[in-house]
């Protein structure tokens, strides 16, 4: 089985990449979502990031409430890395259990793992190959503060998110493949078809 990384700055296009590459048959695993299950209580995660960081994340059932969660470590970079401590060996060990469950199923498939923080984790060399998804800085921060967009963050929270990931001109010096999401949907959909068959053509040359 081929064994892909799909990342990118947020609101780059990453969701809209994947959902692309999975209608084109390949097998996406989303460790965002992944993180999103690990946190809930009655998960390791949510004992611990309770503990670091006390009541004031949490949503009136209980429930870690991502937004405020988001509002205290994009503010401060230690939080971040102490919250990225506690969630991501729980999702990588995630990753593995599912890609091996993948690889026995269909070894001459293409496993797809989106994540933000791929290249930060250290997990992109775990792969085979690497897609950076891209657009421009302005399409970023237009994305993120236009309701249109789905997002409504305030232009200060916007600069934040961004400052707060690797640039996307260092993870380019790590990346195989760019998907430029900063043109019209039709141009990404032929990049990423095109993309997706050559992915498939290695693959089908791989036994595992």
């Amino acid at each position: 089985m081929l064994r892909v990384g799909l990342t990118g700055g947020i609101a780059c296009g990453k969701s809209t990449v994947a959902a692309m590459m999975s209608e084109l048959g390949c097998h996406v695993l989303n460790a965002d979502k992944m993180a999103h299950v690990l946190i809930a209580p009655g998960e390791s995660a949510y004992g611990e990031i309770r503990r670091k960081f006390g009541a004031d994340i949490l949503a009136p059932d209980g429930s870690i409430d991502r937004a405020r969660l988001a509002a205290v470590v994009f503010a401060d970079a230690d939080k971040l890395a102490s919250l990225n401590a506690i969630v991501h060996p729980r999702v990588l060990r995630e990753l593995e259990l599912e890609l091996e469950r993948l690889s026995r199923i269909d070894p001459q498939g293409v496993a797809v793992v989106e994540a933000a923080l791929l290249i930060e984790s250290g997990y992109h060399k775990r792969l085979d190959r690497l897609v950076l998804v891209t657009c421009t800085r302005e399409q970023q921060l237009e994305r993120l503060t236009n309701p249109a967009f789905g997002r409504e963050m305030s232009r200060e929270q916007a600069e934040r998110r961004i400052a707060a990931q690797m640039p996307l001109e260092e993870k380019r010096k790590v990346a195989h493949d760019e998907v430029d999401s900063s043109g019209s949907l039709d141009y990404t959909t032929r990049r990423v078809r095109a993309l997706v068959e050559q992915l498939k053509q290695t693959a089908g040359g791989r036994a595992h």
